[in-house]
């Protein structure tokens, strides 16, 4: 009686836990189709975008194949089959230690992946913004919910193709040196959009003091910092999934070695 009832835990334990891998590979699956076809900040931006494609292919995979655990898993608890339960054990097993390869290069490369960001942010700053519609509007839209202007600040607009294409925004070019030289910033680093000081304050003198009217941090520091608010959920939620996924095998090596004493009991 209490070997059917710790089976019968086991086994709906590992249902449950499946179900919830469905999930995760569902959520990765949506996430990754989700980046691929719309214009998300970092995948519109990038200088290496077949890099990042190569990326999200590879969480794709990810994702289908944690719906593929999930239903050997499920199928197999539900069912009883050992057959099922050790391809989910073995997929699971791939999962694990892919998720630990992934963890280790995001570690070591962070540094890395930071400077592509900002030399994507600064690229697309300097010869994209006005060019394109799909980089002027992400750059608009980062820049007002972040609160930020240029990667590291106001003068990354310096040179822009934006300012030199406004017919409107009165350049000086005189001997007198830089100091009489102007860029523009969008309306997007603007606190108060159509404004009358944000109108003024678009135009800035080369290494004069930004108006109190302009965003004056750069995107990439905002962007830093909102991930780094999130550190701690992150690493929440990715631990416990990780402790999911070790019940996982425990339960499903629990209910192969439980089907195959049944299996020699009846024999």
């Amino acid at each position: 009686m209490v070997l059917s009832e710790c089976y019968g835990f086991v086994k709906y334990s590992l249902i449950c836990i499946n179900l919830i891998f469905w999930a995760v590979g569902l959520a990765a699956v949506g996430l990754a189709v989700w980046m691929l076809t719309g214009q998300m900040f970092l995948l519109s931006l990038a200088e290496e975008q077949h890099n990042l494609n190569a990326g999200l292919y590879i969480l794709l995979s990810a994702g289908i194949l944690m719906l593929i655990v999930a239903f050997l898993g499920c199928c197999g608890a539900f069912r009883g089959s050992q057959c099922m339960l050790v391809a989910f054990f073995s997929c699971l097993l791939v999962v694990i230690v892919a998720q630990i390869a992934a963890g280790a290069w995001l570690y070591t490369n962070s540094n890395r992946l930071e400077e592509l960001v900002k030399s994507s942010v600064i690229n697309t700053v300097k010869n994209k913004y006005g060019e394109d519609n799909a980089h002027t509007e992400t750059v608009d839209a980062f820049q007002s919910d972040l609160g930020c202007c240029g990667a590291t600040g106001p003068a990354d607009w310096t040179g822009s193709k934006y300012a030199t294409s406004d017919s409107s925004f009165p350049v000086s070019f005189t001997v007198s040196g830089d100091a009489n030289n102007m860029y523009k910033v969008p309306e997007s680093c603007c606190k108060e959009k159509n404004s009358a000081d944000c109108k003024a304050g678009q135009n800035i003198k080369v290494a004069s003091v930004v108006s109190s009217a302009i965003y004056n941090e750069g995107c990439i520091d905002k962007l830093m910092d909102a991930l780094n608010s999130q550190k701690n959920i992150v690493i929440g939620v990715t631990a416990a999934i990780a402790i999911l996924e070790l019940l996982g095998l425990i339960f499903s090596l629990v209910l192969c070695c439980a089907i195959d004493s049944s299996d020699r009991y009846k024999a």
